[in-house]
């Protein structure tokens, strides 16, 4: 490793110390040189030093003040920028604008913030081309989980819906310091270009939030928590044409979409 320090429980960090591990996670991305690449935490700068002028441009962004310096003595040049902020701060139209091109986002993420990022990615999902994440290995299941499953909830049904994931490799504790008690996946998630039309996001996240926070019940119980006056939710119940008695882990994409579409409707009546 180029630089090292100790990791810091406050902010999850745990670094890839194997360097085959590195090499392997950057061969995925198969790199282009008109790529333009932000790396979600550098640290030591495992992935960094094999993405460093390899691509158009390449903005780290590292929220650790004591590896913020090292890593710009050691990167920064007009290709590569060390952004020393947090990443859920980062407005990524921003720099996709900047350069014209559609972001690869690529990182060992904090297994905690596994959720924050990929929520903030599905935010941002239209300045993004792709998105290759080391996780915790339960989690990555989750992200690829099929209905009827026990793993499929949240992070399924959003991942699928705004692209393909996909699962590359697992990576064992004795690759990173200080040592999981879990095994981790590099996961691959692939935006899409367009998605359906007409689609009101917003309404179909809150939708899968609410019926999976309640995910024992029927939607006809669980649609009874969405964040609407009564009035609105009764009637969302009464004049939907959808089988209520489904549990949300029984709904593909495909139907969460029908259904945000309905509600979506009537909404729009109500108002």
């Amino acid at each position: 490793m180029l630089i090292r320090v100790k990791p810091k429980q406050s902010l999850g960090q745990n670094f890839l110390i194997d360097g085959n591990i590195a090499r392997k996670i950057v061969h995925s991305l198969r790199l282009d040189e008109n790529d333009v690449v932000v790396e979600i935490g550098p640290g030591h700068g495992a992935l960094t030093q094999h993405l460093a002028g390899r691509v158009r441009h390449l903005l780290a962004i590292e929220i650790d003040n004591r590896v913020v310096g090292d890593l710009q003595a050691v990167f920064a040049s007009e290709k590569v920028t060390i952004l020393h902020q947090d990443f859920l701060d980062i407005h990524l139209p921003e720099w996709q604008h900047r350069y014209k091109s559609k972001l690869r986002l690529v990182g060992n993420i904090p297994y905690h913030l596994t959720s924050p990022i990929l929520f903030k990615a599905f935010d941002e999902w239209g300045s993004i081309q792709d998105l290759t994440i080391m996780i915790q290995q339960e989690v990555a299941h989750r992200i690829t989980a099929k209905p009827n499953t026990k793993k499929y909830g949240i992070l399924a049904v959003l991942s699928q819906f705004y692209g393909i994931p996909k699962l590359l490799f697992n990576v064992s504790p004795n690759c990173i310091y200080p040592k999981p008690k879990v095994m981790s996946t590099v996961v691959y998630l692939r935006f899409h270009e367009q998605l359906p039309e007409n689609i009101n996001e917003k309404i179909l996240t809150t939708i899968v939030k609410t019926t999976f926070g309640k995910r024992r019940k029927t939607l006809r119980n669980g649609l009874k928590y969405l964040p609407y006056d009564e009035p609105v939710i009764k009637k969302i119940i009464a004049e939907l044409e959808f089988p209520l008695e489904k549990r949300p882990e029984q709904l593909s994409i495909h139907q969460f979409i029908q259904l945000s579409h309905q509600i979506e409707s009537i909404i729009t009546e109500n108002r």
